[in-house]
């Protein structure tokens, strides 16, 4: 185009107009189709977001849940073995009172005669009682001598006396008996003052 006319090259250039609209067109599709898949991407991630929040939410609660339920089945076998011992020393404990009064009984026996045959059926009952009671894990405290204990001792007489310590124990009025590490009945004692 040096004189002001137009080469061939030149001509093939030049775009029409409506070829120029057409690439437009085009174009501006492409953006919108561009735009269009941006906006979808987005709205897809959000809800891929949403339902990741979703499900850490779920996974959450779930394992809440599995933890309560766990601690729960502890709780129930705590309470029922709790519950087991202590009937089971309530028991025990009534049978102490049979021991006791089996005691009180061969305390008082009489040495000879015609009821001493029969004292010894009823001492060999008193030791298959004894026997039994220890089997079941029941202990008779050994305390005489010992210091006063208000976790294993009831005092119900305080006493002057110059052969023993203060607080310790002269006299065990009704024996004290253990079942495993726990106080099955405190005994009941006289403490030196």
């Amino acid at each position: 185009m040096a004189n002001g006319t137009m080469t061939d090259k030149d001509k093939d250039n030049v775009k029409d107009p409506e070829d120029m609209q057409e690439t437009a067109s085009d174009e501006a599709e492409t953006e919108a189709q561009d735009s269009a898949e941006e906006s979808e991407l987005t709205a897809l991630q959000a809800q891929l977001d949403e339902a990741e929040a979703r499900a850490a939410e779920n996974l959450d609660g779930w394992q809440r849940a599995q933890a309560e339920f766990a601690n729960y089945k502890k709780r129930m076998a705590r309470d029922q073995e709790q519950m087991y011992a202590d009937l089971r020393g309530r028991i025990l404990k009534r049978y102490l009172e049979v021991l006791d009064d089996f005691e009180r009984a061969l305390a008082k026996r009489p040495e000879e005669g015609p009821e001493a045959d029969w004292v010894e059926g009823i001492e060999l009952i008193y030791r298959k009682l004894a026997s039994y009671l220890e089997s079941e894990g029941v202990l008779r405290m050994e305390i005489k001598g010992k210091q006063f204990d208000p976790n294993l001792h009831e005092a119900v007489v305080n006493e002057k006396s110059e052969d023993h310590k203060s607080g310790e124990i002269i006299e065990v009025l009704q024996p004290g008996y253990m079942l495993g590490d726990r106080v099955l009945r405190p005994a009941v004692v006289k403490v030196a003052q």
